[in-house]
């Protein structure tokens, strides 16, 4: 008995850090897109210059 908990009680720490892991990557890749979404300048913005003067 005592060896089965040990062992659900080391399964539950490894998913627990996998999920840590996987949280973390998960938040660098959602700064990361957003980051690069507002480096990326706007398609309509800068194309025409008004020279009515």
């Amino acid at each position: 008995m005592s060896q089965a908990h040990v062992r659900q009680q080391a399964s539950l720490a490894v998913m627990d850090k996998t999920m840590q892991t996987s949280e973390a990557k998960g938040n660098q890749v959602v700064q990361m897109l957003q980051q690069s979404v507002q480096s990326v300048p706007h398609p309509t913005h800068g194309g025409q210059i008004d020279l009515k003067g």
